[in-house]
C-alpha cells in the first residue's frame, strides 16, 4: 500500500502564525517524547516511519512549501508538488497521476490518503495498514477510517453506518449509508446512538479508481500533462467530487484518541505548554494560552479561556471557543513577514513605500552554519547588507571576500552576489528601488560548490 500525506493547506485558522509560506503543519508547538518542540507534519512522518510506513510514503505540498516541508522533515521524502492549491480533490488526482507515471505503480495497489493536522495515537496506523486488506476483500471502492466519538460534537463530519457489522476478512467493517457534515450537539447525539462515526479524513481507493475517473471525465492520465492542465481542475474537496457520488464505501472504526488540531481551541489542548515566547500570564487565569514570536514581551491579566498568539504577520486575542472563527474573520492578504528556509529564516522589519514610487524592505536574515544564499541578482532594487553576527564568505560579481560582524556590503542592482555562512550568521538587508516585485530577484545557481565553480574569479 502507498501512503500520501495531504499537507498543501494554508492553515488560516491558526493565524498570525500561519501564512502562506509557513502553513499551520509547519508550527512547532507540538513536544514530542524528548521534550523538543516539533510540528505537526514532523510528529505525523515521524509516526508513520514508526509503524512501517514511511519506505512507501509520499507528501503531496505545494510549490512554496517545498523548502520548509524539506528543512522539517529531510530532502529525501519524496514529494508531489501541486502548482497552486486547488482543494483536495485536485490535490489527490495529481498524487494518482504521479503514483502511476512516474513511480510505475500498479493500477490494483491500494492508495490511502492521509491529512497533515490528526493528533492521533501509534496505533491509529494499524488501522490505517488494514485499509489494503479491507479494500481487497470487501470489493468497496472506497475505504474509510472513522473514529468512535467520545462526545458530541458539532466540529467534525460523521460517517453514518449500517447498523449490522459485516466482518470479512477477520476485519470489522461496516458499509457506509451516508454523511452528515457538522450537526448540532443534539443531532450527533442522536447520530452517535446510532453508532456514527467522526469522519477523520481517512480513506483508501485502488489506484485504477482515480485513474479510471480522470479518464471518464477527459481528464490526463500522465503526471506532467496533468500538470499542465492543473490551474482549469475545479477548486472542489475529495468528498464532494467521489464520497457523496460513490454508493460501494466501507469504513473501518478505529477506538482511541484523535484530534484535528486544525484549530487555536483543538491544538492548544496538546501543547505541552501553556506559554510560547517571551511574557507573562497571571496565575488567576484559567486555560489561557500565550504563543508570542516577537521580541517584545507580552503579559495576560486576568482573563480565562483565551488564546493570545502574536507574530511579525499580527496578532490574535480570541476567546477559544471563538478561535474557528478566524478563517472566516481575516480579509486582507498581506506578504507573510517570517518565513522559514532550508538557509534559515527570514524576518521583514519593515516596508516603507514614498511618494516618488521607491519602496524600501527591512529585513533581518539568519543563515545556519554551512548553509549558503543562492547566487543571484535583482533587477531593479539595490540592497545594503549590515552583517550584525557571525562570519562567512560573501562573493560579489565573481569576487570572494571574507565577512564578519561589523562589515557593511553595498549591493547594487544587477550585480550578481552570495553569501555562505561560516558560523551562524545575522544581517540587517535593506532594499531599496521601485515597488519590488516577487520575480525582481533572479537565481543563477543555489548550490555553493556550483557557485565556487562557474563565479568566482581566478
Amino acid at each position: 500500500m502507498k501512503v500520501v500525506l495531504l499537507s498543501g493547506g494554508s492553515g488560516k485558522r491558526l493565524w498570525p502564525l500561519s501564512n502562506d509560506s509557513r502553513s499551520k503543519q509547519f508550527l512547532r508547538v507540538l513536544q514530542n517524547d524528548d521534550m523538543q518542540m516539533v510540528s505537526m507534519v514532523q510528529r505525523v512522518w515521524h509516526q508513520l516511519e514508526l509503524n512501517g510506513l514511511g519506505a512507501d510514503s509520499y507528501i503531496a505540498t505545494g510549490k512554496s512549501q517545498i523548502e520548509m516541508m524539506q528543512t522539517q522533515v529531510g530532502t529525501d521524502i519524496p514529494l508531489i508538488v501541486e502548482p497552486e492549491r486547488r482543494d483536495t480533490f485536485p490535490a489527490i488526482a495529481l498524487a494518482a497521476t504521479y503514483l502511476y507515471s512516474v513511480q510505475s505503480v500498479g493500477l490494483n495497489e491500494v492508495v490511502a490518503i492521509l491529512p497533515v493536522d490528526p493528533y492521533v495515537e501509534d496505533h491509529f496506523f494499524e488501522v490505517v495498514k488494514q485499509l489494503e486488506e479491507a479494500i481487497n476483500s470487501s470489493g468497496a471502492y472506497i475505504g474509510l477510517i472513522g473514529v468512535k466519538p467520545t462526545y458530541p460534537s458539532s466540529k467534525y463530519g460523521y460517517i453514518i453506518p449500517e447498523t449490522a457489522n459485516q466482518p470479512l476478512s477477520g476485519l470489522n467493517m461496516m458499509q457506509v449509508l451516508s454523511f452528515q457534515e457538522k450537526p448540532t450537539e443534539d443531532e450527533a447525539d442522536l447520530l452517535i446512538n446510532n453508532g456514527a462515526l467522526w469522519n477523520c479524513g481517512v480513506f483508501a481507493f485502488k489506484l485504477d479508481y482515480i485513474i479510471n475517473h480522470l479518464q471518464k471525465n477527459g481528464l490526463p492520465i500522465q503526471y506532467d500533462e496533468l500538470l499542465k492542465q492543473y490551474g482549469n481542475l475545479p477548486k472542489i474537496s475529495f468528498d464532494y467530487e467521489i464520497l457523496e457520488k460513490e454508493r460501494e464505501i466501507i469504513v473501518v472504526p478505529y477506538e482511541g484518541y484523535w484530534k484535528d488540531l486544525g484549530t487555536w481551541n483543538t491544538l492548544t489542548e496538546e501543547m505541552g505548554s501553556g506559554q510560547i515566547g517571551k511574557g507573562i500570564i497571571s496565575e488567576d487565569c484559567t486555560n489561557t494560552h500565550l504563543i508570542n514570536e516577537l521580541d517584545i514581551p507580552v503579559v495576560v491579566l486576568g482573563v480565562s479561556d483565551l488564546v493570545v498568539a502574536t507574530s511579525p504577520d499580527g496578532i490574535l486575542v480570541t476567546d477559544k471557543s471563538a478561535s474557528p472563527r478566524i478563517k472566516d474573520t481575516i480579509t486582507f492578504n498581506n506578504v507573510p513577514k517570517y518565513e522559514e528556509r532550508h538557509w534559515g529564516w527570514c524576518k521583514t522589519l519593515d516596508i516603507q513605500q514614498y511618494e516618488d514610487g521607491n519602496q524600501v524592505v527591512t529585513k533581518r536574515l539568519h543563515v545556519l552554519t554551512g548553509k549558503n544564499l543562492s547566487y543571484c541578482l535583482n533587477r531593479s532594487c539595490q540592497e545594503v547588507w549590515t552583517i550584525v553576527k557571525g562570519s562567512a564568505e560573501f562573493i560579489h560579481n565573481g569576487n570572494r571576500m571574507s565577512i564578519k560582524a561589523g562589515n557593511v556590503m553595498h549591493i547594487p542592482a544587477m550585480t550578481m552576489h552570495g553569501l555562505k555562512a561560516i558560523t551562524d550568521v545575522e544581517f540587517i538587508a535593506v532594499q531599496s528601488g521601485p515597488v519590488i516585485m516577487e520575480n525582481d530577484s533572479v537565481e543563477l545557481y543555489t548550490d555553493w560548490e556550483e557557485i565556487e565553480q562557474h563565479c568566482v574569479k581566478i
